[in-house]
């Protein structure tokens, strides 16, 4: 019996980490497919190979600290427990995932567990509390850094900028496999400047897929790990696979939303974004805490947008009373590669509104997506955890 239990919680391992490769891809690779600078088989394959490395050299810490340090007596980690967690986690991320809506793994995964050791009284209250504190702190740090970035620096780097995103035509970076090894290709129209801010893009997309790689493999493997029955690494390599599967199935939902549905995003906010985020999660991941990405990379969209728009008033004016009026739509003021007016030189009304940025609906949506989906893991696995017999608890 243990062992028949042992297989049914990879068999349910896998399924978590395929909809984590549904619903991670997407904020990843989203910029890059939506301004048709890669396909989307391309982003699952880089996605595949950059969360493996992000998995294997960091992710470890992450598992230790939800497979571990969560709750005081691991005992807990039953393979019947285990599989309840994990479906739990499983089925409100792919609720996310059926909803083209990339939900936050972490929340979802640190809910399930928290509500195991809370039904059986072994909860860790400490290391939860550390958890939820940097979960407050990291969204306020990227909101910050992107408002500095979007007022002082966000001009500079715009103009760097070269690549525009159109959706006719054929992707500008392709696999060009006519030789006896692929090689990349670019557009034949293409400038060095254009291929530089293309590779440029799909390069931050790597980078976010190592990211998640260190934060995410947790919340497949964790619960299994607990048990001690399987070892650290085959379990990353399960969870690998899995994720690598579903990037290249069902992610294909939350790359339309992240790449073109949600946002015009003009491509120097998403390079900063991603640089932004990506830096968090990796820092947090470094020190054993889970972090939620979809949360950081949108504080820090709407602190760049303040930055920016901060930008219609100097100091001295705002002495003087002057009012400035926010929007996360300021993104949009200007095309890549334009030159951005000083500090000051700019009417507010010049300012465009957060609705030229965000699609309304698909917004709200995505909202409360983020707000479901770690509820019901964490809801879901309490009660069940608490009133059902079966557990032993």
């Amino acid at each position: 019996m243990p062992e028949v239990l042992l297989i049914v919680g990879i068999l349910v391992a896998i399924f978590v980490g395929f909809n984590i490769g549904g619903s991670t891809t997407g904020p990843a690779f989203g910029p890059a497919v939506g301004a048709n600078v890669i396909t989307k088989v391309m982003a699952a394959g880089l996605m595949s190979i950059f969360f493996f490395v992000g998995a294997y050299t960091i992710g470890p810490q992450v598992v230790n600290t939800l497979g571990k340090d969560l709750v005081t007596d691991t005992s807990i980690f039953t393979m019947r427990s285990n599989v309840a967690v994990l479906f739990f986690i499983g089925g409100a991320l792919f609720v996310g995932n059926y909803a083209g809506v990339p939900a936050s793994t972490s929340m979802t995964a640190v809910g399930a567990i928290a509500a195991l050791g809370m039904a059986t009284g072994e909860l860790d209250l400490e290391v939860l509390g550390e958890i939820v504190i940097w979960w407050v702190v990291a969204p306020i740090t990227g909101f910050w850094v992107a408002g500095v970035v979007g007022r002082y620096f966000y001009p500079r780097i715009n103009e760097w900028v070269a690549i525009e995103g159109t959706q006719e035509g054929p992707p500008m970076v392709t696999i060009d496999r006519s030789g006896l090894a692929p090689r990349l290709r670019f557009g034949a129209d293409a400038t060095r400047r254009e291929i530089t801010g293309a590779m440029v893009v799909v390069g931050i997309g790597c980078l976010m897929g190592f990211a998640s790689g260190t934060s995410n493999i947790a919340n497949a493997i964790a619960p299994i790990y607990g048990t001690g029955d399987v070892g650290m690494v085959p379990l990353i390599l399960i969870g690998c696979a899995a994720v690598a599967v579903g990037s290249f199935t069902i992610a294909r939902r939350t790359l339309d939303t992240l790449g073109s549905d949600i946002t015009n995003l003009p491509l120097t906010a998403a390079i900063v974004v991603a640089v932004i985020s990506s830096g968090i999660v990796v820092s947090l991941s470094w020190i054993g805490i889970p972090a939620s990405f979809v949360v950081i990379a949108t504080m820090s969209i709407v602190g760049l947008g303040w930055g920016r728009a901060t930008r219609t008033t100097t100091l001295s004016g705002v002495r003087a009373g002057e009012e400035t009026r926010v929007s996360v739509g300021a993104l949009t003021a200007e095309e890549e590669g334009e030159r951005s007016p000083q500090i000051g030189e700019e009417e507010p009304e010049d300012i465009p509104q957060a609705s030229d940025l965000f699609d309304p609906s698909t917004t709200a949506r995505v909202i409360l997506m983020q707000n479901v989906v770690p509820a019901i893991s964490t809801i879901g696995a309490y009660l069940t955890f608490r009133f059902v017999p079966i557990f032993g608890f």
